[in-house]
């Protein structure tokens, strides 16, 4: 369905700050019931696609068109979603690191190496990681004693994942990624906070830049 709706809303040439036709016409001309409808449009807003107003309906936040004829606008708006998100997590997730490896309590550590662990088992085993490493960072969080990091990120998180669970049809984007996480954990265990915020910050690095690759690889 969210294939349909981006082609909708390219061909109705419709520009950030326009408003999308209404939900009855829009569920009448994908085909679609107006509860999952609504369930996309939220999902939609959450990543900042969209901004949804009881007064003002739904108005269309970003753009979703093609960079070229040749660029598929599903693969754009699944980029340029992910980039938005990361844009957002990478302070918090920075700054995270930092505080794990300067206050978190012994058990705090033992927990994020044992998440490590686990996570590089499945890893090298060749088995799909993502479950294992949202526990490692979840453990990561966690440790910085603030909740606030966990539930902030997480969010985005879920927000994204509800839209899009294989981006650009790659279930484990970012596996290169993958073996960072054993000297980052290591650094935060260590209590070396600048060294764990800076494999943090080329974790993210090379995530936007395997998103950035595949938008590239489109054109």
């Amino acid at each position: 369905m969210m294939d349909g709706l981006v082609a909708l809303v390219s061909a109705e040439g419709l520009k950030p700050g326009d408003r999308l036709p209404p939900e009855t016409e829009l569920a009448r001309r994908l085909g679609v019931g107006r509860h999952r409808l609504r369930e996309v449009l939220t999902a939609w807003a959450r990543v900042g696609i969209v901004s949804r107003n009881k007064g003002a309906g739904t108005v269309l936040a970003a753009p979703i068109t093609g960079r070229t004829l040749a660029l598929p606008l599903a693969v754009t708006l699944e980029a340029e979603s992910l980039l938005r998100t990361l844009a957002v997590r990478r302070p918090l997730e920075i700054e995270a690191v930092r505080l794990a490896a300067r206050d978190a309590a012994p058990t705090s550590r033992d927990r994020i190496t044992a998440r490590m662990l686990d996570l590089m088992v499945i890893f090298d085993g060749g088995g799909d990681w993502r479950a294992a490493d949202r526990a490692f960072h979840a453990a990561i969080h966690e440790a910085t004693g603030n909740p606030l990091f966990g539930q902030i990120i997480g969010q985005l998180q879920r927000a994204f994942d509800e839209v899009y669970a294989t981006p650009f049809g790659m279930p484990q984007l970012g596996s290169s990624t993958i073996p960072m996480h054993r000297p980052l954990a290591e650094a935060v265990v260590a209590g070396r906070a600048d060294e764990a915020a800076d494999w943090m910050a080329r974790i993210l690095e090379d995530t936007e830049a395997a998103a950035r690759a595949v938008m590239e690889g489109h054109r």
